[in-house]
Parts: C-alpha cells; structure tokens; sequence
C-alpha cells in the first residue's frame, strides 16, 4: 500500500512538473496568471491537475469562428473605407461629439473591425420587466426570422413563456435559433426545445460537455446575450432568461440590469456576431449568407455605435482596450456600475491618474455576493482607489448586475463584459460603444438616480474594516487570478 502511495505521489509530482514547464515556457501566460496555477499545482496536487485540465488549458483559437460567406456583407470594404476616411480626416460625421472622438472609434476599427454606425436608435431598458415585456412584443411582430442568444436560459415561468411564443413563431413559418452556452444554462437539455425543433426550429449549446460534468472548454464560456428580430431589430446588454432578472428571486431581491433595445444599421454587426457564434455551435446547420439577414434599414434616428467583441479566440483584449480609453479621454467623469470589479494593474493604475488629475471617478458595485470570493475581491480592488479620490457607493436595492460605464456625457458602453479577467480574457463578450450625448446623459442620470439607493463607503470607513474581512479580501485576492 505504501509502496503504491509512493508511485502516486511520484507520478503526480512529475505531472506537475511537466504542467510547470508548459505554463511558464508554452502557453506564455502573464506572470500573476503563471504564479497562481503554479500554486495550484503544487499546493493541491492531485486536485490541482484536474483543476488544470478543466480550467487552466488555453483555448486553441485556429478557426473557432468561421462564415466564409461575411464579405458578402460588405463590412470589410466599409471598415477599409472608414479607416481610410478618418486617417485622411475625410470621414462624415452626422454629430459633432462623434467626431470628437474619432480616435476611439479608429481603435475599435482596428482593434475588433467594428464598424461605425450612425443611423441608429437606442431605447434602453433597466427594469427586466419592460425589457421582456418589450422583447416579448417584437418576438410576436417576427415575420422572417428570430435569432436568439443567452448565456443563461432558464425554462422557468419567464423561460417558458418566450419559449411558447417561439414555438408559436416557428409554426407560422419563422426561422427560430436558439443559442444558449451549456455551463451557464446548465440543467438545460435539447430535449427540452423536442417541440420547438419539431416545427422546424433550431437550438444548439455553446462549448458543450463531452461528458455529464466533463467539458474541456469548461473555461471559456460565451457570456453574449445577443436577439435579433427579421435582421431590423436588436437587444444587447446584461440581462439573462429567468425569473430572477425580474426581481422574482428573494435571494437577490430587485434585479438591476442594463440593456439596449436598437434599430438602425449597428444590427447588421449584431447579426453577424450572431451567427459567428451560431456557425461555431451548429455542427452542420450552419447559416448560409442571405440578403433577408441583412436587410435595408430606413435611417431610424443619429445615435452613432460600434458593436465590438471580444473573447479568448482574439489576440488583444478588445472592450478591456475599450474600456481604457474611455478611462484616458475622460474629462470631468467617469461613472462605472459592474457587479464585479476585479481589473488588472493597468485597469486600476488608468482609474487612480484619473483620479488623480481631477475627473469625478465613481464606481458602484453590489452589497451582495453572487460569488463570494468575486465579491471581496471587488470589494478590496474599490477599497484601494478611495485613497486616490475615487467614490465608491455600494447599490442597496437588490443585485446590481448592469455593465456600464459612462464619461462626459459623450460616450458610453453597456454590454455583457464585467470589469474582471473572466470577461477581458476567457468568456466572450459583446459591448455597445455609444457616442452621443442624450444616450450618455441618460445613462448617467440613472447612475445617479441608483446612488439614491445606494450607500457611500468612505475611507475612513474601509480603512477601519474589521480584521475577518481583510482576511477574506487577501484570500480572494490571491486567487482572483483564476476567478
């Protein structure tokens, strides 16, 4: 028995080794990243490995997403032209304040390929409530087609009532897609949608498991909550399927999100991340490219956006970049609202020169955890900006679940990517980069309007904390890493 001990441990120890090696010469992780599995493996070292194999392997990235037919679309030829047109100071600006800034949206052509757009309309939504009870309405005017993208989908009442109404849809002849990843809608099956796919409708899960709690992408998880209607209407933001995201949930109390209902071009964007991400999960039902995708769209207002993704399958972290260069043009605010906050060294370094040079930082996060450890991780990460003169006001009202953030009254983003390195590294997100003014003055009042019902934390008050937190925030710390 001993001798059987021995040979284990001894296996275990060169596995580990070899895992070393490829984490600091192979896979060529940052050095915070590096050190914390590195820990893993040697601090826990049978567990440590299994770990490894389920979380820690980089995603190979060589054809995840595949459409041969997108240049059909146009996009490209139009992104060459708006690169072109704004390196010659020659592009067409329907706003004055997009063009002020010109050299986000230049980053954001070059960075991701996101077009720009400025034809759009923007309704946003931070009540689930009128969310779905909006979505529900253009679900039931779909005449052509519904592509629908959650990372959460959940078949309860909220579930099962959208879920009846595409199954309605897909008996009078419209084309109904179903995406939904399989670890954050875990307990979902196909089979549950046998009636919807029955009448014609089709449904496939994002990275699913091999096995019954094996999956080796269990890492990289598409977090995009995307619905496009008949390629004219589009819904991106924060909100997920379930009753909780209506307040329904005592655990979480009142559910407060942000999401954007748009007409316009920046569709057009919206449907090709769409069926991207369709064509990755679909086997062989990929979708061909059709003109009724991408339809003609009358001018329906002069909000500018860019769509921009980003994921593990990219070399640069794009809506991090995004979100960094708002922090850098920032004037006179910056307003942030995230249910986690767990940035890297160059995201806090950018918010405390901010701080330091004047603009009015405020950052709001939740006073409940969803994920503990997340949770007192955020907390330390806000607590460290307060010596640097940022504000910090605890949302006491339920969840806050939105990702938002707001500067100048210019330019704004709301989308799926939370401030953390699960949403700037592994999962893959989607964000709407808006500029203009009346959307970000709005966006900024409801910020404002949420510190109402909110809570201050203070330096004196987080520099008095008892000792039990600190040790929760160094062992969140430590490990946030890999959260």
């Amino acid at each position: 028995m001993t001798s059987l001990i021995s040979v284990i441990a001894t296996i275990t120890l060169i596995l580990n080794i070899f895992l070393a090696i490829a984490l600091i010469f192979l896979e060529r992780r940052d050095a915070t990243s590096t050190w914390a599995w590195l820990m893993v493996l040697f601090f826990i070292p049978v567990f440590g490995f299994i770990i490894y194999l389920l979380l820690g392997r980089k995603l190979r990235k060589r054809h995840l997403f595949r459409w041969e037919r997108k240049a059909k679309i146009g996009i490209d030829q139009l992104i060459d032209y708006q690169m072109t047109a704004i390196e010659e100071n020659t592009l067409e600006y329907r706003l004055a304040e997009t063009e002020k800034h010109k050299d986000m949206i230049y980053l954001h052509l070059r960075n991701n390929q996101a077009v720009l757009t400025q034809d759009n309309n923007l309704e946003i939504f931070n009540d689930g409530h009128a969310k779905f009870e909006s979505l529900i309405k253009d679900l039931e005017m779909a005449k052509e087609h519904i592509h629908f993208q959650y990372y959460i989908f959940k078949l309860d009442n909220l579930g099962t009532r959208i879920l009846d109404i595409l199954i309605r849809k897909a008996k009078q002849g419209v084309q109904v897609r179903v995406l939904y990843d399989d670890m954050g809608s875990r307990g979902l099956y196909k089979r549950q949608f046998r009636e919807l796919i029955k009448h014609g409708g089709q449904v496939e899960a994002f990275f699913p498991s091999v096995l019954p709690l094996i999956n080796p992408r269990l890492n990289y998880r598409n977090h995009r909550k995307i619905v496009v209607v008949d390629g004219r209407i589009g819904y991106i933001g924060g909100f997920n399927v379930g009753d909780e995201y209506l307040g329904l949930k005592k655990r979480f109390g009142y559910w407060r999100d942000t999401h954007l209902r748009i007409e316009g071009s920046a569709v057009h964007p919206i449907q090709s991340r769409f069926i991207l991400d369709w064509n990755q999960a679909s086997g062989n039902m990929d979708i061909e490219y059709s003109e009724k995708f991408f339809p003609i769209i009358p001018r329906k207002g002069n909000v500018s956006v860019q769509i921009v993704s980003s994921g593990p399958d990219a070399e640069w972290e794009q809506i991090k970049d995004g979100y960094l260069k708002m922090i850098f043009t920032a004037k006179k605010y910056i307003y942030i609202q995230t249910p986690y906050f767990i940035p890297d060294i160059s995201f806090l370094d950018a918010l405390r020169i901010a701080c330091l040079s004047g603009v009015d930082v405020r950052i709001m996060i939740p006073n409940k955890p969803d994920h503990i450890f997340v949770y007192w991780a955020t907390y330390a990460n806000v607590g460290s900006l307060l010596k640097a003169g940022a504000k910090i006001f605890i949302y006491e009202n339920g969840f806050l679940h939105t990702k938002q953030i707001v500067i100048d009254d210019e330019v704004s983003t709301v989308g799926t990517a939370n401030i953390d390195v699960r949403s700037f590294k592994l999962n893959f997100e989607v964000n709407a980069f808006i500029y203009d003014q009346d959307t970000s003055h709005k966006l900024a009042e409801l910020f404002e309007q949420d510190i109402l019902l909110s809570s201050e934390l203070t330096r004196e008050m987080y520099e008095n904390r008892s000792t039990v937190i600190k040790l929760k925030e160094s062992i969140a710390n430590l490990i946030s890493p890999i959260l």
